[in-house]
């Protein structure tokens, strides 16, 4: 497994969004190297972890990129903030990062640039597979179990200075892209032939434009998990990977077993996503996308670590999972410490504060 993580940075003072992301990844690059990397627009940074089996390197990796990348942030006087949108608007319009693909997305999907002012941060999580078929099944028998997970991560209430009632605000101006949502249930040939279409008519400027919640990467031999907001707490990043990765170590072998991956109406599962962006872990109420009925968001996700625990338990994870599950049970999820950070003294700079504090703790 491997994990990236999308940050934004802000200028110290003002907490807003500022560009500084080309001299962060120069002062970061002499110790991260190619782990260190630009995202669409310069106030953005992008983190990529070295693949691992073990959920403690993986945690001892994260955290040192993190730190690495807080003491680069602070020599260009800004601050490393894991959250899924700016908190704070930008005090002049953003700019796409000089890199000729970026320039030409934004040209040509110029709509849901929206302006050069909305960057977004994810955080991805991918799991190893031995080839593109294995991937897509993988995402077939996945697709129940993302809404849990979207709901879990969701940390990004506030939107360039609103409160947007959403848990995860990201989920909405991230679907302004073109493939944006759950995956359709596709075999290799389908997957092939879609992927070629979409390029084929311009939909997409390439096949990394193919943006689904689950995804067989273009470039690596895994399965890309796309559906979390970045989060500031690394538990909650250590978290969401032992669980993807838990849930693949049960469904993969169902392949090789014939059982059949299940097929889910997909307004229905539409449904389930957009409430998961919703209410988050703090709304009290999410869709089942198989059974139709509306449960109770940690009925949801202790149904999925029951699901994931045969594989939690050969990777080593199930007491670190439930360790951390209670955890965000008692303390509550990214969207509701924003919020409550604000409540205190009724000023966002302090929601960024408390983000950059979380960001840099790892």
């Amino acid at each position: 497994m491997g994990v990236e993580e999308e940050f934004l940075l802000v200028e110290r003072r003002s907490r807003a969004p500022v560009g500084r992301a080309a001299g962060v990844i120069e002062a970061a690059s002499g110790r991260l190297g190619p782990l260190v990397q630009p995202e669409f627009f310069t106030a953005q940074v992008e983190s990529c972890t070295s693949p691992t089996s073990s959920t403690a390197v993986l945690r001892a990796e994260l955290a040192w990129l993190r730190a690495e990348l807080v003491r680069a942030a602070r020599a260009q006087d800004c601050l490393l903030v894991g959250t899924g949108t700016p908190v704070i608007p930008p005090e002049r319009p953003l700019t796409v990062t000089p890199d000729e693909r970026y320039r030409r997305m934004a040209v040509r999907f110029a709509s849901a640039v929206a302006g050069h002012d909305q960057p977004v941060c994810g955080c991805h999580v991918h799991i190893g597979v031995s080839s593109r078929a294995q991937a897509l099944d993988l995402a077939n028998r996945l697709r129940p179990w993302l809404p849990a997970l979207q709901a879990l991560s969701a940390n990004s209430p506030f939107d360039r200075g609103r409160d947007t009632g959403h848990a995860s605000w990201r989920a909405v101006e991230h679907a302004r892209w073109p493939t944006v949502g759950p995956a359709p249930f596709l075999d290799e040939a389908a997957y092939e032939r879609i992927a070629h279409d979409l390029v084929r008519c311009g939909a997409l400027l390439d096949r990394r434009m193919i943006y689904w919640y689950a995804r067989p990467s273009e470039h690596v031999p895994t399965l890309e998990i796309r559906v979390a907001d970045v989060n500031a707490r690394l538990d909650t990043v250590v978290l969401l990977a032992a669980l993807v990765r838990g849930l693949a170590g049960v469904l993969l072998p169902e392949r090789d077993e014939g059982r059949p991956a299940p097929f889910l109406e997909c307004g229905r599962l539409r449904e389930a996503h957009r409430l998961a962006a919703l209410h988050g872990l703090d709304g009290g109420w999410g869709l089942d996308p198989v059974g139709g009925a509306h449960v109770p968001v940690w009925d949801m996700l202790d149904r999925l670590r029951e699901r994931a625990e045969p594989g939690l338990a050969a990777a080593g994870d199930l007491l670190l999972v439930d360790t951390l599950l209670d955890r965000l049970r008692a303390e509550g999820g990214g969207a509701a410490r924003q919020r409550a950070a604000r409540a205190r003294r009724g000023r966002l700079a302090d929601v960024v504060d408390s983000l950059a504090a979380a960001t840099a703790a790892a």
